[in-house]
């Protein structure tokens, strides 16, 4: 099965004085996060579609799906952990507990608040997983990229054309996923800032997806500007 894994467990803390997490925050006639989760439900390849949040939040997530319609046995709401991947962790549990886990079991982990994710990278992202590799969603770095290891001055200055902006959706088979988190020590897992480097420590071949400029994150007061600007010009793509 193919699962949709969206992580909305953050509490919006760079968005400002908000009285409730920026995935819940409106955009258009929407909360962010139903945008956001409507994409994986009417994606056909996509089997089912799991929610994480804040414990605090589920109810009120469920109720928030209640009201947009966003209703099916297709989508489940359950409690995020406390780190990403602890968060992704979960999801994978709540699969291995309600319909088990198989080595053909793929999970397309993805950010609520980047509610401008296509079909055709979520689409892309399976694709890669059935191909046989773990992916990541990116694009092209168009800034120049400075190094300083002291914070003070430049260390080095790399070559742009080699580098690149991590997006999601990330996506992988839940039960490597599984085994090679769970292989990690207690050092490795304090440096993880997302799942794809759990391949890439443990010296797996991680794919580069094409992702979109416009596939943006919403985290300040500035991209929810920008967020409704887009939303006017979006388009089934």
């Amino acid at each position: 099965m193919i699962y949709g894994v969206v992580l909305a467990g953050g509490i919006g803390s760079r968005m400002g004085n908000v009285d409730k997490p920026k995935q819940f925050l409106q955009v258009g006639n929407k909360p962010i996060i139903v945008h956001t989760v409507e994409k994986f439900m009417v994606n056909s390849r996509i089997d089912k579609v799991i929610v994480l949040c804040p414990q605090q939040w589920i109810s009120y997530t469920k109720d928030l799906f209640r009201k947009y319609a966003v209703v099916s046995d297709k989508l489940d709401i359950i409690e995020g952990g406390k780190t990403r991947n602890d968060t992704i962790m979960n999801a994978i549990t709540f699969i291995e507990n309600t319909e088990g886990l198989d080595e053909d079991t793929v999970v397309v982990t993805h950010d609520s608040v980047r509610p401008f994710v296509t079909h055709r990278i979520i689409n892309e992202n399976i694709d890669a997983v059935l191909a046989g590799t773990a992916c990541d969603t990116v694009i092209p770095a168009t800034d120049t990229i400075v190094e300083s290891m002291d914070n003070h001055v430049i260390s080095q200055i790399p070559d742009r054309s080699k580098y690149y902006q991590g997006q999601t959706p990330q996506s992988f088979r839940a039960k490597e996923f599984q085994d090679l988190f769970n292989s990690l020590t207690d050092e490795e897992k304090r440096i993880l800032t997302d799942a794809a480097k759990v391949f890439v420590i443990k010296g797996k071949q991680v794919t580069l997806v094409q992702g979109e400029t416009f596939n943006i994150k919403i985290t300040y007061p500035y991209d929810l500007q920008l967020a409704e600007t887009l939303l006017g010009g979006e388009k089934d793509c």
